[in-house]
């Protein structure tokens, strides 16, 4: 019996990129008016995943990959140090500067049909979970009242497709896997992980691109007012399964 939904959230409920985008231009106007030696010296694209200031911090420090939020505040950090800015100056600069990023990173604009997908799955008495390998936070979206439970990259201190943060959520839930869909937008980070622990898998394909291969997801959708009709046909299908 499927007792549960998790949720990719980046590019699942929302599109990122766009978020992202004005998250670094409210950090870098924040630099630019408190850390102006930092914006004299750097520029927006060596704090972006393309840098290759990120590529050379992470050969320096793999331990940090997984996060998001601790490469972002140690190459903060390491470029205001290597603009003029005392450790301890450079440490809070970052820090205020993530803040201004963060308080931006959530002004996401839901995809059409969010909450209400999200609000009928709770009807259906679906407990509803969060998977996300970035640091947006549920309760800081205004999606904290559909929401159970959040786990993140950096609470685990895995990403996905490792396999951890499934089988954290399914202890805190106390589910087994084949009770359980995962909802998602990546082919390898969520239909792949998911199917890989056992749950079964909805692929949130927004964008309609073609699949790139490997074993497709039990459903697809192109919006996200098809995802309460997938739950339901796949909870019927595992409630047939368990009376046989």
């Amino acid at each position: 019996m499927i007792k549960a939904v998790t949720f990719d959230l980046d590019d699942t409920l929302w599109a990122v990129d766009p978020v992202i985008e004005h998250a670094n231009r409210t950090l870098w106007q924040w630099l630019d008016a408190n850390a102006p030696a930092f914006t004299s010296v750097y520029s927006l694209h060596d704090l972006s995943e393309r840098s290759p200031l990120r590529a050379d911090l992470l050969s320096r420090y793999p331990g940090i990959e997984h996060s998001v939020t601790q490469i972002r505040l140690k190459l903060l950090e390491e470029c205001l140090k290597s603009s003029g800015y005392s450790e301890q100056q450079a440490i809070d600069y970052a820090r205020n500067a993530f803040e201004a990023f963060l308080h931006a990173r959530h002004e996401v604009e839901l995809f059409a049909h969010a909450r209400t997908m999200l609000e009928a799955l709770r009807d259906l008495g679906m407990m509803i979970g969060a998977l996300s390998n970035g640091n947006a936070e549920v309760k800081r979206t205004g999606l904290a009242d559909v929401f159970d439970f959040q786990y993140n990259a950096d609470q685990v201190g895995q990403a996905k497709p490792h396999p951890l943060m499934f089988e954290k959520a399914l202890h805190h839930m106390q589910l087994s896997a084949d009770q359980v869909i995962h909802v998602g937008d990546h082919p390898v980070n969520d239909v792949q992980a998911a199917q890989n622990i056992g749950m079964r898998t909805i692929w949130v394909n927004i964008n309609q691109v073609p699949w790139p291969g490997g074993t497709r997801a039990d459903f697809e959708v192109v919006s996200l007012d098809q995802i309460v009709t997938a739950v339901a046909s796949l909870a019927q299908k595992a409630g047939k399964r368990h009376i046989l």
